[in-house]
């Protein structure tokens, strides 16, 4: 098994597991901004599926079936509902929230469908 065969994925999940467990500041940067913290984790989420498709379909020249947007969207739901369990039970410094957790699967969701978009221009493209 190569190691490095999603290694993009990796590493954006593990910076997702340590953004979501350090402590936030009191004064947070943008803490003005409306909704900031669920625009976070719709970024963060969307932003993981983009790697995965990257590591999927570019690096590793796999197709972007219904099975893979399947397990790219069960992967990132899975992450931001362990991370917001983590939060709520595992830190002290953190608290879990059902309404971050359902920004990170809009997060997943729009990252799914942005990444069919592209994939749709790469095959459109490369034809």
């Amino acid at each position: 098994m190569n190691l490095y065969k999603y290694l993009y994925t990796e590493i954006v999940t593990v910076a997702i597991v340590v953004l979501c467990t350090i402590p936030v500041p009191e004064q947070a940067p943008m803490s003005d901004v409306p909704l900031i913290d669920k625009w976070v984790h719709m970024v963060m989420y969307g932003g993981l599926v983009f790697v995965m498709w990257v590591d999927r379909v570019v690096r590793n020249k796999q197709k972007f079936s219904w099975v893979a947007r399947a397990v790219m969207l069960l992967y990132a739901a899975a992450l931001g509902g362990a991370m917001e369990l983590v939060q709520a039970y595992l830190t002290t410094c953190r608290s879990g929230d059902w309404v971050d957790f359902e920004a990170d699967v809009v997060g997943a969701l729009l990252g799914v469908w942005a990444c069919m978009g592209l994939n749709w221009r790469l095959n459109t493209y490369s034809k």
